[in-house]
């Protein structure tokens, strides 16, 4: 099985990590893979592209595209040439980096939400913008205090300390929203093509502790979940995951907070 195969590999690394080269994807056998990254790792994109390919999961649903987007999709040859033509112009600003991505994914489901929406939820709650099943989900529970109080915190760095701490309700709100989102269109796309499906997102998304996998397991518990969130510089991703990949090295990036201060 996919998960012992990894542990036989982590034995000889790491508790929490797995290299890159140790990765047998052709073991996986679950219903869900989740495959976290940092947006703008080609190193990621890499190993997302070799994965799809091995697993061959009935459909991939992607962060980065909107539904529509990804209808555009359907009938795209699947190469990166042709895939690389055909996204020119959408909405991910990085979108071509996901080129062998998509061209590797059989079936493409996007999964982005409008902008009102996600304006919406940080001015009045995730559970308004979701709709009917918001309690199913879980989104009209309040968060616990303290992991309220540190998911404002990172929100508040990683926005550079540009906006007041007291406004970073609503980004976990968006956030959350997000989250749940994402996880209702994986089950969407599992009712509809069937299993395994691919989830490419963030690794804030795809932490176990309070990610994608936390609304698949309150309105799904029967789906063998698994997540795996991508490090670099031989650095875990922060979060919970099923299990990490670390050794990517990392793109010169500059200051992220430059943007901030212009």
């Amino acid at each position: 099985m996919f998960r012992t195969a990894l542990l036989a590999a982590v034995a000889t690394l790491s508790p929490a990590a797995v290299s890159f080269a140790a990765t047998d994807w052709s073991d996986f056998d679950g219903d869900v893979l989740i495959l976290g990254e940092f947006h703008d790792n080609p190193a990621h994109h890499v190993e997302q592209a070799k994965a799809i390919r091995i697993i061959a999961p009935t459909a991939v649903v992607f962060e980065m595209l909107t539904p529509e987007e990804a209808d555009a999709l359907a009938d795209t040859p699947r190469n990166p040439d042709s895939i690389t033509a055909a996204i020119d112009g959408f909405h991910w600003s990085n979108i071509a980096d996901y080129a062998d991505v998509l061209a590797a994914s059989p079936v493409i489901v996007g999964a982005a939400l409008p902008r009102d929406e996600m304006r919406g939820a940080f001015t009045d709650g995730a559970a308004a913008v979701f709709g009917a099943d918001a309690e199913r989900f879980g989104l009209m529970d309040a968060l616990p205090e303290d992991e309220q109080a540190i998911r404002e915190q990172a929100q508040f760095d990683a926005h550079c300390a540009a906006m007041p701490l007291d406004m970073m309700g609503g980004m976990v709100e968006a956030q959350r929203l997000r989250d749940a989102a994402f996880a209702r269109t994986v089950i969407e796309a599992l009712d509809t093509h069937g299993s395994p499906v691919v989830l490419i997102t963030g690794n804030g998304h795809a932490r176990m502790d309070w990610g994608v996998p936390v609304y698949l397991s309150r309105v799904r518990s029967d789906l063998d979940v698994t997540s795996i969130g991508q490090g670099e510089r031989q650095e875990p991703p922060e979060g919970v995951y099923s299990w990490t990949l670390n050794g990517a090295a990392s793109p010169d990036r500059g200051d992220p907070c430059a943007v901030f201060n212009q």
